[in-house]
């Protein structure tokens, strides 16, 4: 499942200094909005159109961004929930303390202004911005931070992306209204970066007093740059301008209000609709193009805006308790057996075949595409050696047991059938089948599937940690080894030399041992009406609307 948002801090921020150094280190940049203009979020790859313009060529306020949304958000609170369809309204009505430069992984100012990070990465004190309020008119101070984060440790399961980036948080002290300091009982050099995402986004305080189910049903009271006004389930979640908005990040392209009226996300289901109604002009934005729609739109002059999701990308994920995917030789041998170039046959062009366990917008991100080369002759090779011998049909047999399992998934992901293809002819029954995100999600609980399907979004290595250390959400349901020391280590040191090295260690055993097996990123494939200017994604490939504007021919 496609789960959180992070990403990486700028080792500008981190290398150097060594533990001899002062035992505290001071992060603070400027908000000079002026140096980062529209033209380099262009240059990170996270504009949506630049065709026309106003008169004087200048942004033009007003209009509703329409946006078609491909299935219903169940929940729209974003510290609970960590889908792509909820996170990417949460982006719009909650801010956060920091955020991360999409092109560069640089964590920047946005309601922390600035922010002292000891040496044992366990203390982490930020300087608030004044004059921040909540839609409700009330002060969002030091007590605000305070008061949101121990509703997401008080959420337990519910906030189950949050809780890991708060993980071992030992207290939470606010000597003044501008001050609060995290201190952790352990080191935790990843929770800078986590301070950016929509996860650890702030509520008013009257949005916190209410029940995880009343807050998923919409009546969510942010501070961001736009409110939350209508929620009907599986039509439409409607969204207004903040017109009292005046604290955007360091890294928007403009200050003050949203140019956009307000936002209306509608629940367009079929492909063919979402298609045709923005061919027509019904909708701004399809969140979802199909590939086979990809070149009708362009051939119409609408913009297609994509970004690879950073994280883990989508991957087959053994469970060492299956009787299939116990087998270090079965699992090898898949890696072995899977042309991943072929899979960029039957994707978009704007999406790329796997060439590591985490996608190239990951900022430590190493390309380790020579472990997963295909190889068919070697995985038979691995295969015989175990015992998994060719049956009549060419399924593979050891000891009475068949070599097939059954995958159940709910993404649209058409690579499958090939993968599916691809394994046959070494001897690897791979079954589909296709449910609903609850069904799935289901099966997944009882813990008696073989393999697992789908990718987890961060833009911060740490997400290896998340998804493959030996903890309680292990997706391997493996025993702690030699993997979680390296990853350890990553959380002990600021050093982002280092914590690359040790994250690429990590994935190299992750491979080599068959715990993952990488074949396609996700990636956000968006398409824009000729009217939408500076639509945005952030580093977490999360929208971000506050500069996009609507002007000239729809």
């Amino acid at each position: 499942m496609n789960i959180a948002s992070l990403h990486a801090s700028d080792p500008a921020h981190f290398a150097g200094g060594g533990r001899a150094a002062r035992t505290r280190r001071t992060y603070s940049t400027r908000f000079a909005l002026a140096a980062l203009t529209a033209g380099s979020l262009l240059l990170a790859g996270c504009s949506g159109s630049a065709g026309a313009e106003g008169d004087d060529g200048q942004p033009q306020k007003g209009g509703v961004l329409k946006v078609a949304y491909d299935t219903d958000p169940q929940c729209v609170d974003g510290q609970q929930v960590g889908y792509n369809v909820t996170l990417n309204i949460t982006r719009q009505i909650t801010d956060s303390l920091t955020d991360q430069d999409p092109k560069t992984g640089e964590i920047k100012p946005w309601l922390a202004q600035s922010w002292d990070v000891s040496d044992d990465a366990k203390t982490f004190t930020f300087h608030l911005r004044d004059g921040v309020k909540f839609h409700d008119g009330t002060d969002f101070t030091s007590a605000s931070v305070k008061e949101n984060f121990e509703a997401i440790r008080d959420l337990g399961a519910k906030a189950s992306i949050g809780q890991t980036y708060i993980d071992g948080l030992k207290s939470i002290d606010t000597p003044d209204k501008q001050t609060v300091t995290f201190t952790f009982d352990q080191p935790n050099a990843q929770f800078l970066q986590a301070t950016s995402t929509m996860n650890l986004g702030f509520y008013s305080s009257k949005t916190l007093e209410q029940t995880p189910e009343q807050r998923c049903t919409g009546d969510l009271v942010g501070t961001g740059a736009f409110t939350l006004e209508k929620v009907e389930h599986d039509k439409a979640i409607t969204l207004k301008r903040n017109d009292d908005y005046d604290w955007a990040s360091s890294l928007a392209a403009h200050e003050g209000p949203a140019h956009l009226d307000g936002v209306e996300f509608s629940i367009v289901p079929e492909a063919s609709v979402r298609n045709g109604s923005l061919l027509s002009g019904l909708v701004d934005v399809d969140t979802t193009v199909q590939s086979q729609d990809e070149q009708t739109l362009e051939a119409q002059g609408l913009d297609i805006v994509s970004r690879a999701n950073p994280g883990v990308v989508y991957n087959l994920v053994p469970k060492t308790t299956g009787q299939i995917a116990e087998d270090e030789a079965v699992r090898k041998a898949l890696n072995k057996g899977i042309d991943r170039q072929q899979l960029a046959t039957v994707v978009s062009d704007h999406q790329a075949p796997a060439t590591s366990v985490l996608a190239k917008s990951t900022p430590q991100y190493e390309d380790l595409s020579d472990l997963l080369a295909y190889d068919p002759d070697g995985a038979k090779k691995l295969l015989d050696d175990a015992g998994w011998k060719p049956g009549a049909d060419g399924i593979r047999v050891k000891d009475g047991t068949k070599l097939t399992t059954t995958l159940t998934y709910w993404q649209d992901a058409p690579f499958l059938e090939l993968v599916q293809q691809q394994l046959r002819t070494i001897g690897f029954d791979l079954q589909l089948e296709k449910k609903t995100i609850a069904e799935v999600t289901a099966l997944q609980a009882e813990g008696k599937e073989d393999f697992t399907f789908g990718n987890l979004t961060r833009s911060d290595a740490d997400i290896l940690r998340n998804y493959f250390g030996a903890n309680e959400q292990n997706s391997n349901a493996r025993k702690p080894g030699e993997i979680d020391k390296v990853l350890a280590r990553t959380t002990e040191t600021l050093d982002e030399d280092a914590r690359k090295a040790d994250f690429t260690q990590a994935t190299k055993l992750i491979l080599d041992e068959g715990y993952s097996i990488p074949l396609v990123e996700l990636t956000g494939i968006v398409g824009t009406g000729k009217n939408v200017h500076d639509f945005a994604f952030e580093a977490s490939s999360r929208y971000q609307l506050h500069d996009t504007w609507l002007g000239g021919e729809q």
